[in-house]
């Protein structure tokens, strides 16, 4: 287990849309997919049209990137006997709501109930990154005092340009859908995982929430394994952008349990996160971004490249240096997603193209490739 000084593992849980291959539309066949995977590793969500994947703790990157390829592998092999494409994206733009329901479940048919419309409007994946950190106290710590980084990897992760098909004129409109409910957003400061504990029963005394579950802050201290939990980034079409925000996270987890032990940092100001995150949401990588630690605004890509020079001797410690740099400077070259789907929308004015690049960058093996 990681504290203050042991290797951190990392894992990844995906989302994956599932969408019919001749409609191009989102379906809500992911129980029919499920029965053709290996249930350790894939289960439902929320929505009958998602199917979520998990990897194994890995601490070397390469190792999780291999596993990821291969768990994209599985579900997509599932999804080509059934005429399905998988789509790991933040969004997908062709949707028949009056066709799509909510998992058979009592949990999530409760949560149907009190939440109406903001339940059934929950047609997004995310892509989830764990990194180790075994003292609770501390992954409270964390979850506060990395607030203002979390900006930057939401617009490497920016893949939701389409809602319900409407360009929404966001990078990243996941986002936003995500945080109106109650417990979205930066979590504030705890002393201790105590405190954190009871507001959390607070909350669920409270009535609007009913379980540990459904604390969606943007970044938290997991409810059933020892990690802190990244949760704000939409599901990445390419593995190796899914690698470096797992590596960038790591890093910044690293970096901040040494802050602790040496008694450094700064305080936070969730006025500030939370627009800086709209501003992330808003541009992606094709605009400016807030410099997390002046607060001003700067080219995302000096954003992204002063995280990353700074993140260099954590990154260097794992061994990680190389790669993760690689695929931060893959990742500034090309845009972030959002900017690749308006670019095939804009070849034709056809949604169905949106959907085909983000299918086919799902099923890239670019990562094996490399």
């Amino acid at each position: 287990m990681a504290g203050l000084a042991e290797p951190i593992a990392v894992g990844v849980e995906e989302e994956f849309h599932v969408v019919d291959l001749e409609t191009r539309r989102l379906v809500p066949r992911a129980g029919v997919l499920l029965e053709r995977l290996p249930e350790d590793r894939f289960t439902h969500e929320l929505q009958r049209s998602v199917v979520e994947a998990n990897s194994r703790p890995f601490v070397r990157l390469a190792d999780l990137a291999h596993d990821l390829t291969a768990l994209r592998r599985t579900v997509i092999a599932a999804a080509d006997g059934l005429g399905l494409g998988i789509a790991a994206a933040g969004s997908v733009p062709l949707v028949d709501t009056e066709a799509l329901k909510i998992s058979p479940d009592p949990r999530y048919e409760q949560m149907l109930a009190d939440y109406q419309l903001l339940t059934r409007e929950q047609l997004i994946c995310g892509a989830q990154v764990h990194a180790e950190v075994s003292d609770r106290d501390l992954a409270v710590v964390i979850s506060h005092r990395l607030a203002p980084w979390l900006p930057p990897l939401l617009a490497l992760s920016a893949s939701s340009p389409y809602w319900l098909g409407t360009d929404t004129g966001y990078a990243g409109y996941r986002p936003l859908i995500w945080q109106r409910w109650p417990t979205a957003g930066p979590v504030a400061a705890f002393s201790s995982a105590a405190e954190y504990d009871r507001v959390i029963a607070d909350l669920i005394r409270s009535g609007v929430i009913t379980d540990p579950g459904m604390i969606y802050f943007d970044i938290r201290p997991s409810d059933h394994v020892p990690t802190v939990e990244l949760r704000i980034c939409d599901a990445c079409p390419l593995v190796g952008d899914v690698v470096l925000l797992a590596g960038l996270f790591r890093a910044l987890v690293a970096r901040e349990l040494e802050a602790i032990r040496t008694g450094t940092g700064h305080g936070v100001r969730l006025e500030m996160v939370r627009a800086a995150t709209w501003r992330a949401a808003r541009s992606g990588l094709e605009g400016d971004l807030v410099d997390p630690v002046e607060g001003v605004p700067r080219p995302a890509g000096e954003v992204v490249r002063r995280m990353v020079d700074g993140l260099r001797p954590q990154l260097e410690g794992t061994g990680d240096w190389e790669l993760v740099s690689r695929l931060a400077w893959d990742a500034l070259a090309r845009g972030c997603s959002a900017a690749r789907q308006r670019a095939a929308f804009a070849r034709a004015g056809r949604l169905s193209d949106v959907v085909d690049l983000v299918l086919a960058e799902t099923r890239s093996q670019e990562w094996e490739a490399a």
